[in-house]
């Protein structure tokens, strides 16, 4: 009798760890400190510092895409090429949640569209670009960025290259 009730808060407490956790203002706020501060090692080519204090910034605050791609940005440098693959897609993943909230935020497309490019995906890029600029006709910046072949000069950059995984 006593197995059932403690069987039953075991699977409460599992469940609630399922949920995504909040990120609070107090978190945000540390989380852009800490990436200021990696910003900063990364001027001064500290790549082991910058490493570990976008990890530290991505921990706070895992929805920040631009945070997980300067993370596998530095893993790069620090020749950590499996650490910068799973940064980039966790980078992809905080953008398409970004798209999933906010559908007309054409800055998250191409962000995603640039971590697309970066994983080798150029092809999915290309429809992820032509999707959204189907669905959203009117955007400006997508439409500069569909006329400019702005996948094509993407996957053309040399400093693209550089980073990738």
């Amino acid at each position: 009798m006593m197995a059932r009730p403690v069987l039953v808060a075991a699977a409460a407490l599992a469940l609630a760890g399922c949920r995504a956790r909040e990120i609070t203002s107090l978190q945000r706020k540390e989380a852009a400190s800490v990436s200021s501060e990696a910003e900063f090692a990364v001027t001064m080519r500290d790549w082991k510092r910058a490493e570990g204090l976008y990890a530290r910034a991505v921990e706070l605050c895992p929805d920040a895409g631009d945070t997980w791609l300067n993370l596998g940005v530095v893993r790069v440098r620090l020749g950590d090429r499996g650490g910068a693959r799973s940064a980039y897609k966790s980078a992809l993943g905080a953008y398409e949640a970004t798209l999933d909230r906010e559908p007309a935020n054409s800055e998250a497309v191409l962000r995603r569209v640039y971590v697309l490019v970066i994983l080798g995906r150029s092809d999915e890029a290309r429809r992820a670009v032509d999707k959204a600029r189907a669905r959203f006709p009117d955007d400006r910046r997508l439409r500069n960025f569909v006329e400019n072949r702005g996948v094509d000069r993407l996957v053309a950059d040399p400093a693209l290259k550089s980073v990738e995984p």
